[in-house]
């Protein structure tokens, strides 16, 4: 394993087979995977130093006309609080992060039909407006080329649409009446295309994924170079279909963004909610495998509790906008520090 891990390192790619070779290893032996995380520390730090950039997530809506087999937001799910974030109610949100030093906006959400171009379009060239040297990161799902073109011209820089599975069949199992991967992906294409710093990616674990798929994902990702890499640990909803399943592994998942910092050096990846809401110490282990982004929650905090996409998710103290002093407390203690910066892409610098 010494020699597929130096030979990842060094060349920053690797064969399927031989991918699966070290996710296997990774996830069975702790001595396999501590090289790969030193292994990706390392390249993370000669191409980033030892800031950690925070982005300031803004969840507008628990509104999804989705149905994805994992998320608590579903439209069946009957029993989700719904809310939606008014106009204003962003702009404070925003206003709030600003002033605590946040240069990043994220504004997430499910997929909402009122979400129009009409009513986003005016907000992003708001916020750009008020905020003209932060970054504005939109993840509202899959939406026409045109929709993505005027928000990009109102001034969102970046777009995050994870491709959730690079397996077909997978994805198919997981999505039951959506427009299918081909479409996910060319949505991916379509946002590069127009120039979004792009974000990719899925979770580990979730009900029928094999080690293969996790390969197949990670040569995927390979291949378009996305300039954003979230990988998290599944963790089931209650009121899904996969409620009762088990939730991703941590170690590995832990391999899965070690090994995507190798094929990816230049890449932003974040140490998820998912895995800050798996394990205590989930955040400062993700760092420690790889990843250099954190994004404490901006939402007004009546909210953050309804915007249940998984059970029990992480929105208060270091994962919380006002937790910002624990944060970098939490980061010095494992030698990192706080980068109020941006954050772009070393690729489209």
């Amino acid at each position: 394993m010494r020699k597929l891990v130096e030979q990842l390192a060094s060349e920053h790619e690797l064969g399927a087979s031989a991918l699966v070779a070290l996710l296997d290893g990774a996830s069975r032996d702790l001595d396999t995977l501590q090289l790969l995380r030193n292994a990706a520390v390392r390249t993370t730090q000669e191409q980033f130093g030892r800031g950690i950039y925070v982005r300031g997530l803004i969840e507008l809506s628990s509104y999804c006309f989705r149905d994805c087999l994992y998320c608590g937001l579903r439209r069946s799910n009957l029993t989700a609080e719904r809310y939606r974030l008014t106009q204003e109610d962003i702009l404070t949100c925003c206003d709030e992060g600003y002033h605590l030093g946040f240069r990043t906006f994220v504004l997430q959400g499910g997929e909402d039909a009122t979400h129009t171009d009409e009513w986003l379009v005016p907000l992003v060239a708001e916020i750009r407006k008020r905020y003209p040297e932060a970054a504005i990161t939109l993840s509202l799902g899959e939406r026409r080329e045109a929709s993505y073109q005027q928000l990009h011209q109102a001034g969102a820089n970046r777009y995050l649409l994870r491709h959730e599975a690079a397996n077909k069949e997978l994805y198919d199992s997981l999505h039951p009446h959506s427009q299918g991967l081909q479409h996910r992906i060319d949505c991916c294409k379509m946002l590069q295309r127009i120039g979004y710093q792009v974000g990719m990616g899925m979770m580990v674990g979730v009900k029928g994924q094999t080690i293969e798929h996790l390969a197949e994902d990670l040569l995927l990702m390979a291949t378009m170079r996305p300039d954003m890499v979230g990988i998290g640990p599944f963790i089931p909803h209650p009121a899904t279909p996969l409620g009762k399943e088990p939730a991703g592994d941590l170690q590995l998942t832990l391999a899965t963004i070690a090994i995507a910092r190798l094929l990816l050096p230049q890449a932003l990846i974040p140490s998820t909610t998912a895995l800050a809401t798996l394990s205590p110490a989930g955040r400062t282990e993700g760092i420690l495998s790889g990843a250099n982004v954190v994004m404490p929650n901006l939402s007004p905090s009546n909210v953050r509790n309804k915007y249940a996409i998984y059970a029990n998710k992480a929105a208060w103290g270091t994962e919380a906008a006002e937790g910002l002093a624990a944060l970098e407390s939490e980061l010095q203690a494992i030698g990192y520090h706080i980068d109020y910066g941006r954050g772009d892409s070393i690729l489209q610098v």
